[in-house]
């Protein structure tokens, strides 16, 4: 996969991202966010290692957004609560998880459509 069609991804989730919390309020923005973060955690990797495995993309993905949340227990420096957050939420596990394997989805059906064009 390219880098600039996966900046181009990432720009346009940033801006759901924000398009979200300036729409909705309540659980669906906060945990469409959740989904959102992990799926520009997955770009970041792809956008790093454009050749990686979307399932491996979606675990390192997953297992990063996991890892801040489960910091947030021990304490996050209040300097970056803005961006990791504060309060570790269960649920929110959930949702990274989802938004790990959407992107996933995407990302394979993506490659299979770019092998299948040759």
């Amino acid at each position: 996969m390219s880098r600039l069609p996966t900046a181009v991804a990432a720009a346009v989730t940033v801006a759901a991202g924000l398009g979200v919390r300036a729409l909705f309020s309540g659980p669906f923005a906060k945990y469409s966010g959740d989904a959102l973060y992990t799926v520009l955690i997955y770009l970041v990797i792809v956008f790093i290692r454009p050749h990686v495995r979307p399932w491996i993309a979606a675990l390192l993905a997953c297992g990063v957004s996991w890892a801040i949340e489960f910091t947030q227990l021990a304490g996050i420096p209040a300097v970056l609560r803005p961006l990791l957050g504060s309060t570790f939420n269960p649920p929110d596990l959930f949702w990274y998880a989802a938004g790990a394997t959407l992107a996933a989805a995407a990302h394979h059906l993506i490659l299979s459509r770019d092998s299948s064009a040759d």
